[in-house]
């Protein structure tokens, strides 16, 4: 298990794609280079393309015997240094970065003051228009609680259902007989967001207004989605208590507009419990 962070403005993205830069292939070609073996790391969740990590999770198996220790020297050493490893950790083998996770927080950053400084721009979101704080912190409470979000997804291939082929023959196999009703599906975009709010902050380069989401899981785009929505509200051309009927909606055209990637950064993942060291 591998605690990563990474500056995603050079990428597209966490997952591997024929021709352009990701991070889970920096990745995998550092382990290969240091390790000889070649594991796809299987990471919590795939940011976009721009999305940075303060604390992404990746697992892997691995044949070689490494301390932990000395693998995250010669990984630093060889992977580019917008990507760095925090952590290294042996878990056991029914671990997984992403089917484990039982919560993560993202945390988005807009940037308020007149200019922004270079050396912010590829990680906030600038907005200097006049902006309603107290209109953001009340719709950002109204998304705490179990929700259908699909109003907040962009199209997740993930969610796409299988059409039957009219084409094929059908079933010679009888019906089983049934004596109960059966519960009809739960929606594959229902989420549950356990908090989300609004932080003012001063830097010396100028205010920040910062948003963190913690939920259970996040669609495709939607915390952006969120952000972008709920900057509408601050500029007042959405009201707050809009908010339910969008989710009722459940239609991406209901909501507002996806923020940039650029203030995007996965915070952290959570996991039932800490996992224990193994020894080699």
């Amino acid at each position: 298990m591998l605690t990563l962070a990474y500056d995603g403005t050079d990428f597209h993205g966490w997952q591997i794609q024929p021709g352009n830069p990701t991070v889970q292939a920096q990745l995998q070609s550092a382990l290969a280079r240091v390790t000889g073996e070649s594991p796809l790391p299987q990471g919590s969740g795939r940011t976009d393309a721009g999305v940075h990590a303060l604390a992404q999770v990746a697992s892997f198996s691995l044949q070689a015997r490494i301390p932990t220790e000395n693998l995250l020297r010669a990984l630093n050493r060889t992977l580019p240094p917008s990507i760095r490893v925090l952590e290294t950790k042996i878990v056991p083998a029914t671990f997984h970065a992403r089917h484990s996770a039982v919560a993560k927080t993202y945390e988005y950053r807009v940037f308020r003051s007149a200019i922004c400084p270079p050396s912010l721009a590829r990680y906030v979101f600038a907005c200097s228009w006049p902006m309603d704080v107290q209109a953001l912190q009340t719709s950002a409470k109204l998304f705490e609680g179990k929700h259908d979000f699909l109003s907040f997804a962009a199209t997740d291939p993930e969610l796409t259902v299988r059409k039957p082929d009219p084409d094929a023959a059908p079933d010679p196999r009888p019906l089983p007989r049934q004596n109960f009703q059966v519960e009809p599906p739960v929606p594959p975009t229902i989420r549950t967001i356990f908090s989300s709010a609004w932080e003012q902050l001063q830097t010396d380069d100028g205010d920040l207004l910062v948003y963190r989401v913690r939920g259970s899981g996040f669609l495709h785009h939607m915390v952006r989605n969120l952000v972008g929505t709920m900057l509408d509200i601050g500029r007042a051309r959405i009201a707050p208590h809009a908010i339910p009927n969008i989710l009722a909606a459940r239609n991406r055209a209901a909501a507002g507009p996806t923020a940039p990637a650029r203030g995007l950064f996965l915070h952290s993942v959570e996991y039932p419990q800490p996992n224990s060291e193994i020894d080699l």
